[in-house]
């Protein structure tokens, strides 16, 4: 939904914006290694622990350290993360220095952590500690009018990491993207993006550019359908799960060559699998 896009508004436009933005992967490590590149590490504190090492939080002091995911922190983690937030202090792994440090901490998850809290596998306190403002994002489908602001800057990233001279989108293009709903959200509509800079020929972005599932479908079939959103959105979720077990079965079941022909990243087609409920052995 763009939970980092908003977090780094959030640093930019604060007291803290002249310092680092640091962004923590949560559910990308595990537990351990996690601890190493939150906290840093002395020599000798484990095998391959060869020079001493500062964590993120030191990286990111005076400034701003998000946690993504920050559901998927084991209990102990939690623990330690807890003491940081009360006491602004911790210690390195294997150290006994204590080091100080401000930064502002944004967490983001798409969990119940109320549920999780039930379920014992979140602590209360964090939550607590965490749960001081808290800003709910809709998805990407519940609020339309970001999509071209959200356009330009994908548009300016990826123009400048591929040198490519980009000025826009053609209307009919912008349409497209308007009409669509986005159930990968904002990362879908980044990587849309970022595929149409690569292949575009012209400064400004057509139809051609985009991958098949969003210009395969015609404005005016989606129009048939109605004035129902409910009927709407379920028969382009119905198209979505049909091109990607099409793209599925052509590629044998290989998600990487299946993501290739949907031009979408393998995490995107991962999550899309998930989210449709895809059964992957019935392609």
């Amino acid at each position: 939904t763009g939970k980092e896009l908003v977090a780094r508004a959030i640093h930019t436009n604060s007291d803290r914006a002249g310092h680092p933005f640091v962004v923590v992967n949560s559910g990308s490590l595990p537990p351990d290694l996690l601890e190493s590149h939150l906290f840093g590490h002395v020599k000798g504190a484990f095998t391959g622990a060869v020079v001493d090492k500062k964590g993120l939080f030191e990286a990111a002091d005076r400034g701003t350290i998000f946690f993504d995911e920050i559901s998927s922190i084991s209990l102990e983690t939690q623990v330690k993360l807890l003491r940081v937030m009360q006491d602004r202090e911790f210690m390195r792994l294997g150290g006994t220095k204590t080091i100080r440090v401000d930064v502002r901490i944004i967490a983001a998850t798409n969990t119940d952590l109320e549920e999780l809290i039930e379920q014992k596998a979140f602590r209360k306190d964090l939550y607590y500690r965490l749960n001081v403002i808290k800003i709910e994002l809709p998805p990407l489908r519940a609020r339309k009018e970001d999509i071209p602001l959200l356009v330009r800057h994908f548009i300016d990233i990826y123009k400048q990491e591929n040198n490519k001279d980009i000025e826009g989108v053609s209307e009919e293009v912008m349409e497209i993207l308007m009409d669509y709903d986005w159930p990968g959200n904002v990362r879908e509509l980044e990587n849309v993006l970022e595929r149409a800079v690569v292949l575009s020929r012209s400064k400004i972005i057509t139809r051609e550019a985009l991958p098949a599932f969003l210009t395969d479908v015609s404005r005016s079939a989606f129009k048939e359908l109605g004035e129902d959103s409910l009927n709407l959105r379920q028969r382009t979720l119905d198209y979505q799960k049909q091109l990607i077990l099409t793209a599925l079965k052509k590629s044998n079941g290989i998600q990487k060559q299946a993501a290739s022909l949907l031009g979408l990243k393998p995490t995107t087609l991962n999550e899309m699998i998930k989210r449709l409920k895809i059964d992957i052995e019935s392609a």
